[in-house]
């Protein structure tokens, strides 16, 4: 029987596991647990890591057209759509009830960016990055760091929309073929069942790879790649036949690109894609780029009560931290403007502001269901169908809301991050929420992308 991400995710929390998961997508309610306007208050914050910096100023956003960034938490200012003061309403009510709130049932914070045909008609931050310290415990109002419309976010498994992309512009240069068998550049590709397994398979989770690989114990990240090389089937997997979400499927794919490339995942992050589209806040590992005040002022929290402490800048993701933070499946940071701009290239057919970054029929093939007919098991979302392009899901109300549509396409974070590209509305929603801070059980990241992309598909048309 496949074991919930959730359970997995758990068990690579814990200081004392040997089986780490890689980064799933979601996260469900556990029961009584207070609700925000149960107002719990916290009574120590002593010797908690403090964040510091001028919230609320932005820095220009990189790589978008237009954008125009609104005061946190504020009413939409000129130039934005007459419905962004509704998203805002909207993440407004998924916040802490108070600001003695210890516990929440949505986020801290988040930042949303909605561009349409290309123009940005909202652009919002809303409630605090930085929250609680390590424990978790709610830290004092001095020592939070509101919400920027420039915070950089873990953007945990939509990580696997970048690593698609970097592995697709092989397939056009020619070095890669998505129907070749996954060891024709892998030889170390060796677990038990995996002959078969396709470099599209890793990309349409069809591989019959699990969730995870077991990472911890070992002595460097030769062997724990080594371990991630030589993970088998599913028990009763049948390569190219189920949808099976696989974040191990993606660390393969980022390591076909390193290999055809000759470059770390994280350089060809940099010289294929994100230095073409000018983004400056996209990128691997934050805290080795950042500056000393970006790193206080715009980086978000996620986790305070694993074995790791607060992590801020620091991959969420257990195996992507085992792994140097460097990792096809998990492990990118970025703005909600960054990646909103990785939306609008897919959906202008592989093109952003006259840099092709995809041929056309590569991005028709990605954007396309490639598992037609196959069933999906997912035990945390009984109701998904399979419908998966390469690298993006399509077509499921449970992220997209009525945006949900056979072209609309996107992904999924953990840690909170979605992005949604609905074709027939020109539309691109980036929404980033740091719904993992302090404790990803405490809430349920799904209602609010539905009841967002609810909302844009009633205002868009």
């Amino acid at each position: 029987m496949p074991v919930a991400r959730r359970t997995l995710l758990v068990a690579g929390l814990a200081a004392a596991t040997s089986a780490v998961t890689g980064c799933g997508d979601n996260g469900a309610r556990d029961s009584g647990v207070a609700a925000p306007g149960d107002a719990v208050t916290a009574t120590d914050a002593a010797g908690n890591r403090v964040g510091f910096g001028s919230a609320g100023k932005t820095t220009p956003p990189s790589g978008t057209p237009s954008a125009t960034a609104s005061p946190s938490g504020g009413a939409a200012p000129a130039g934005q759509a007459r419905y962004a003061q509704e998203v805002t309403a909207l993440l407004r009510r998924h916040l802490p009830a108070t600001p003695q709130t210890v516990q929440h049932k949505g986020f801290p914070g988040a930042v949303a960016v909605v561009l349409v045909d290309g123009k940005t008609a909202v652009h919002t931050a809303v409630g605090e990055a930085l929250r609680y310290g390590a424990g978790p415990k709610l830290l004092p109002a001095g020592q939070r760091v509101e919400m920027r419309p420039d915070s950089i976010f873990d953007l945990a498994s939509v990580t696997k929309v970048y690593t698609a992309i970097l592995l697709l512009q092989q397939v056009d240069k020619g070095r890669v073929e998505l129907g070749a068998p996954v060891r024709d550049y892998l030889p170390g590709f060796s677990g038990a069942g995996t002959e078969r397994i396709t470099v599209e398979m890793l990309l349409t989770h069809t591989s019959g790879l699990p969730v995870g690989a077991k990472v911890t114990g070992l002595a460097n990240n030769t062997a724990r790649w080594n371990a991630v090389l030589t993970t088998g089937l599913v028990s009763g997997a049948v390569p190219g036949t189920t949808f099976r979400y696989s974040s191990v499927g993606l660390m393969v794919a980022g390591k076909i690109v390193e290999k055809v490339t000759d470059q770390r995942l994280d350089q060809a992050l940099k010289s294929n894609l994100t230095g073409p589209l000018g983004l400056r806040d996209t990128g691997f590992n934050p805290n080795t780029w950042l500056s000393g005040s970006a790193k206080a002022g715009r980086l978000v929290a996620t986790d305070a009560r694993s074995s790791r402490g607060l992590l801020r800048g620091t991959v969420h993701d257990d195996v992507a931290n085992h792994l140097g933070g460097v990792a096809g499946h998990a492990g990118i940071f970025a703005t909600a403007n960054d990646l909103a701009v990785i939306g609008q290239m897919l959906l202008n057919g592989g093109t952003h502001q006259g840099r092709r970054i995809l041929a056309a029929t590569t991005v028709r093939r990605m954007l396309t269901n490639q598992n037609s007919g196959k069933p999906a098991i997912d035990p945390e979302r009984p109701n998904r169908t399979a419908a998966h392009g390469l690298g993006v899901v399509l077509n499921q109300s449970w992220l997209m809301g009525r945006l949900a549509a056979a072209r609309t396409f996107g992904h999924t974070g953990f840690a909170g991050p979605s992005l949604v590209v609905d074709p027939a509305r020109k539309l691109v929603l980036a929404l980033l929420t740091n719904r993992a801070h302090p404790n990803w059980s405490w809430s349920n990241p799904d209602p609010v992308r539905a009841s967002l992309g609810d909302l844009l598909a009633k205002e868009v048309n």
